[in-house]
């Protein structure tokens, strides 16, 4: 008799395909570089702005459709970090001397969209377990991802503001990292597929990469 898969083992095949096939952090390699610049960290807060709303409406569809213990909780908790989040990037925005008409441009370039589109086609057509691996790969990879920007960013020939490091030197809470993997075994007992939900997960890493390729090729 098989053992059924757990929220463990799901985490457990994603850190292996990570591991193999690591996902490009654009931002990342300027740093490595050398070749770290303003324009890069704009891209970043720029890029990030498009995202919040479409995340907030992703949870929103989460308590929607998922609405029992533990999920309720969970979309409630990750609900509340990006809404508590939005004013300390709007002070890194206007930090980096990003403008109003800076704050609302428009660039038609798909990658920036497209950690949004990923995560709203997950929320909209994925089960609970899908969306929740997918948002508890979303903080084990991007926020790591941030610290070393940050680092990068304090060596940097050029001066960083506060704010800066205010938001992106933040990490992930451990806690909602258990309560996100709490909600993916409630869903995997409910019947859902462990192989979609690794699925999802990977796709919306694989976006976070193009987020960060927008963040250096759509803003500079």
């Amino acid at each position: 008799m098989t053992t059924p898969a757990t929220a463990a083992d799901l985490a457990g095949r994603l850190r292996a395909r990570r591991d193999a096939e690591p996902i490009a952090n654009a931002v990342l390699a300027r740093a490595r570089d050398g070749a770290l610049a303003p324009e890069h960290l704009r891209g970043m807060v720029l890029t990030e702005l498009q995202a919040h709303h479409a995340e907030l409406v992703a949870y929103g569809v989460g308590l929607a459709r998922y609405a029992h213990q533990p999920a309720t909780k969970f979309f409630t908790r990750i609900t509340e970090l990006v809404d508590n989040a939005s004013p300390k990037l709007a002070a890194c925005a206007r930090a980096l001397g990003l403008s109003d008409a800076d704050l609302r441009r428009r660039v038609p370039d798909p990658a920036i969209h497209a950690f949004s589109g990923c995560l709203s086609w997950i929320a909209v057509t994925g089960d609970q377990a899908s969306l929740a691996l997918a948002l508890h790969a979303d903080m084990t990879v991007y926020f790591p991802d941030c610290v070393a920007i940050a680092a990068a960013a304090r060596d940097a020939a050029f001066d960083v503001p506060d704010e800066f490091f205010d938001y992106y030197e933040g990490t992930a809470s451990e806690d909602l990292l258990h309560l996100a993997l709490e909600v993916v075994d409630d869903g995997l007992r409910r019947g859902d597929d462990p192989d979609d939900a690794v699925f999802a997960a990977r796709l919306l890493e694989a976006s976070i990469g193009w987020f960060w390729h927008a963040a250096v090729h759509s803003w500079s």
